[in-house]
């Protein structure tokens, strides 16, 4: 199997083609209407927080598609908390970075430290933005996972073979930007790849992409989470 890519040429290795992830969020929300809009009993929207889900909500307020998130962390270089070594989800789904981990002369006791941190994080998030809802069912549906864009791409990969193991029928990565990179190590996995922005030169920088960049905090998703009507994301008024 070989992803298909969609993209806007017109943006390709350009930079700061995006007020905020809002704008980009619509952006992708207009690629991906001529085919999923009325299809919302069998498509879902799985935003990847944090940074992906004001992407994923203008996804699926404008493709009128309900919305859930999908829990994922970066396992972090030990000592290097801006670095990772992969990727895991809170139902299992791990990816490392094993010539990055080989390169490190890290044990497997190392990263085994790193992963059992990660997954307590993955726990207090899921509390936290899902209310420790269990996991969205998948099954035989068609995902389209939504995050702010892919520089290594593991923590896209997690999530794809996560959706994947739940049985889905088909796996749709949609993304503002992404790196050559990351969708190379895509390619095999995802069955379409949506990303207007896509970024061939050497060096790489998802923020780059965007005029208007922040990181968002855990109360930024649960404010923007708590906007949304009932019929498009679950449970919102838990918090």
């Amino acid at each position: 199997m070989s992803v298909k890519m969609h993209e806007l040429i017109r943006l390709r290795d350009k930079k700061f083609v995006f007020e905020d992830r809002e704008e980009a969020g619509k952006v992708l929300a207009d690629m991906l209407s001529p085919f999923y809009q009325e299809k919302s009993d069998r498509v879902v929207v799985l935003a990847i927080p944090s940074g992906g889900v004001p992407v994923g909500i203008q996804i699926a307020l404008g493709l009128s598609l309900p919305l859930d998130l999908l829990i994922v962390r970066k396992v972090p270089i030990p000592g290097n908390p801006e670095a990772g070594i992969g990727a895991l989800t809170i139902d299992g789904g791990l990816y490392l970075n094993e010539q990055l981990i080989s390169y490190l002369h890290l044990t497997p006791e190392d990263v085994e430290a790193q992963i059992l941190k990660v997954k307590e994080e993955l726990k207090e998030r899921n509390r936290v933005f899902r209310q420790g809802r269990p996991s969205p069912d998948v099954a035989e549906k068609t995902v389209i996972l939504a995050d702010d864009g892919l520089a290594s791409g593991y923590t896209m990969l997690a999530s794809v073979d996560t959706v994947r193991k739940k049985g889905a029928g088909k796996v749709v990565v949609a993304v503002p930007t992404s790196s050559e990179q990351a969708k190379v190590r895509l390619g095999e996995l995802a069955d379409e790849i949506y990303c207007p922005n896509f970024r061939t030169e050497h060096y790489y920088a998802v923020a780059e992409s965007y005029r208007n960049w922040y990181d968002l905090d855990r109360n930024d998703v649960i404010r923007l989470l708590s906007t949304l009507p009932e019929n498009i994301y679950p449970g919102h008024g838990n918090h």
